[in-house]
């Protein structure tokens, strides 16, 4: 059997993996609970590999990943969904990873957010943060909570995504999904025009840069409620990570605007479930006043245990949320100890 991209995507999707691996030299992998198993023994030869990455990006955006070496994008298989797509060189041949997106927009429930997200939903303003490795399942949780507002209330929302993923269905929203590269050429610029256009909710799809995040703490600022992920592990590196990217001599201007925008960090890693799959386990920081003036004050030595006694704000601890899961037969007890 010829191994093309529509062969090879609806195989995966079938079996339930996360990810596709095409690489020269070597079998095509999937990803399956989060572990990597070859879809053949067939192994794929150079030219194999070019034309399955040809057949993906199609002869125009060929030839700018021939030039930058290296592409981000969302592919749609005929009739079996979306996915997003990096397409990269290795030792001069082309290669690809694939992360197959579900083909529905999961609910909170599906995500393990309810009684979670509902109130942060509901926010008119401020900032949400959703972070975790890659892999994580950010942009899944993120894609439930836009959802779960389109289902709930009349909304201008706009996603600046890279690329853009999950596909909303009609609702009460208005939803404008806009992809970098197509649609806008960096996030600093779209979020300097985004105001022009009405948004009263704003997803960005990562904050990877100064000049984003500055733009995401003054949009926070100004009346909206905006989304956003980072590469963080856990809430407290979160807080960290967003005043140190900054220099110096503006750091305490930035806790102070993060003391006054922030409304939760949800940071969360996938581990296996004992029922099949993988299933959420998060840590979950609330801008209580307290917290505000431990970011504003630069104690964030202090987080891990106003996290620990916060459970009447809603907060919790990876550790206690993997006791959770134990407690409800999700996850093993020894899944839980090697977090």
């Amino acid at each position: 059997m010829k191994l093309t991209p529509q062969v090879v995507f609806a195989q995966a999707r079938e079996r339930n993996a996360s990810d596709v691996h095409v690489t020269a030299g070597y079998p095509i992998f999937i990803r399956v609970d989060g572990e990597l198993v070859p879809l053949s023994d067939e192994k794929m030869m150079p030219e194999a590999t070019e034309a399955f990455v040809r057949a993906v990006l199609g002869p125009e955006v060929w030839k700018r990943f021939e030039h930058d070496r290296e592409i981000d994008l969302s592919f749609a298989a005929e009739g079996d969904g979306r996915l997003r797509v990096n397409c990269h060189f290795e030792r001069g041949q082309p290669g690809l990873v694939a992360r197959l997106i579900p083909t529905q927009v999961p609910s909170l429930n599906a995500v393990g957010l309810q009684g979670i997200a509902e109130p942060l939903c509901a926010l008119l303003e401020g900032l949400i943060l959703l972070t975790g490795p890659t892999g994580s399942g950010k942009s899944t949780s993120l894609a439930a909570m836009i959802q779960h507002i389109n289902t709930e209330r009349a909304a201008s929302i706009v996603t600046l995504e890279d690329p853009i993923e999950f596909l909303f269905p009609e609702g009460r929203s208005v939803i404008r999904q806009r992809e970098l590269g197509s649609d806008f050429t960096t996030f600093p610029e779209a979020l300097r025009h985004v105001l022009r256009q009405d948004p009263n909710v704003i997803m960005v799809g990562e904050m990877r840069d100064l000049k984003t995040v500055a733009s995401v703490l003054t949009l926070a600022e100004t009346g909206h409620l905006i989304l956003a992920t980072l590469h963080t592990p856990n809430t407290v590196q979160t807080i960290d990570r967003i005043v140190d990217v900054f220099p110096p001599h503006q750091q305490s201007q930035v806790r102070s605007q993060l003391s006054l925008s922030l409304r939760a960090v949800i940071a969360q890693k996938l581990v296996p479930s004992s029922k099949g799959g993988r299933v959420a386990v998060r840590e979950i920081l609330m801008n209580t006043p307290a917290v505000a003036n431990i970011i504003r004050d630069h104690r964030l030595q202090e987080l891990p245990s106003v996290l620990q006694t916060g459970g009447e704000q809603g907060m919790r601890m990876f550790e206690k949320d993997a006791e959770r899961l134990v407690k409800e037969g999700i996850i093993t007890k020894e899944v839980a100890k090697g977090m």
